[in-house]
């Protein structure tokens, strides 16, 4: 199948790449502080957390590629998922869709989207439930707990409300997004397998920002910077933005001002921390897919 937005998409991640390794290698001194503090063990450890996020949820993509018949081997089937990453930075993620189109043997455009929305609900869900700790914290912020916990209530119930609208027209919703139906038969395969290799890879991005936090010189329970990372993901993703650029950015680095951090100390925080998280996998994602068009011969970009 022929995919026109194609060259649009490796454009978006070409230049995205080109600013992250920009915005690293400039010279400027704060950055270049930055950038020295990802060369320590506290900074490799937490590298190595996103990469171990990165695996896992590339597990799930294997287990959702072998519902749809496109069994693929461990290594063959986590390089092809990490070359999706080269279309993070598309509104909402949504270049990530490409994956399974870009096979020499493509899945069709629904079963393709099936499971794009299903890797997003499952990582949406994941999210909500680490954002807990941070969401309790906030509660008990003195002065502003009003607000927040009537904020917070009103969430759970549009959140009930969606769910139980969901539920109650399901059947309806099926017929017309055919997708959809079938992103629900994904998520319907092994629920306990793909939701425990999805919080178990948040979390562990969660700890990598704990990491950075420390490394920086700010004290954070390890509960509490994952709880602020799931936030400001979440956050950005509601944004719609690419890859949430901006509203993750100022969610995360709000939440580590009210902590108690510098704004100084939250910027560098902040910057590092999407480095890790964001623009190392879209750099290995980059990597990734020329290794596979070229070397492999088993993605076709044309």
């Amino acid at each position: 199948m022929k995919l026109p937005l194609k060259p649009l998409l490796l454009v978006i991640g070409g230049a995205a790449t080109v600013y992250a390794a920009v915005l690293l290698l400039n010279g400027d001194a704060p950055l270049a502080a930055l950038g020295a503090a990802l060369w320590t063990p506290a900074g490799a450890l937490a590298a190595a957390l996103c990469l171990l996020n990165y695996g896992l949820r590339g597990q799930r993509w294997r287990l959702w590629m072998a519902h749809y018949g496109r069994p693929l081997p461990l290594a063959q089937g986590l390089r092809l998922y990490l070359a999706g990453y080269t279309f993070t930075p598309t509104p909402g993620n949504v270049g990530e869709a490409a994956r399974g189109l870009l096979l020499r043997q493509p899945l069709g455009a629904a079963d393709s989207l099936a499971v794009f929305g299903a890797e997003r609900v499952a990582d949406l869900l994941a999210l909500l439930l680490l954002t807990l700790p941070g969401l309790w914290w906030l509660a008990q912020l003195p002065g502003a707990a009003a607000w927040q916990l009537q904020l917070v209530a009103a969430a759970a119930v549009a959140g009930l409300l969606v769910l139980g609208l969901f539920f109650r027209f399901r059947h309806s919703l099926f017929t017309r997004l055919p997708w959809l139906h079938a992103a629900w038969s994904c998520l319907a395969m092994r629920p306990w397998r793909w939701l425990g290799l999805t919080l178990v890879a948040w979390a562990a991005q969660g700890l990598a920002m704990w990491l950075v936090c420390r490394e920086l010189g700010l004290g954070l329970d390890p509960l509490l910077a994952t709880g602020f990372y799931a936030l400001a993901m979440v956050g950005g993703a509601l944004s719609l933005l690419p890859a949430g650029l901006g509203g993750t950015e100022a969610l995360l680095t709000g939440l580590l001002v009210l902590q108690g951090a510098t704004l100084a100390t939250a910027l560098a925080i902040t910057v590092l921390v999407r480095l890790l998280t964001l623009w190392l996998a879209v750099a290995i994602g980059v990597l990734a897919l020329l290794y596979s068009a070229a070397v492999s011969r088993d993605i076709s970009l044309h």
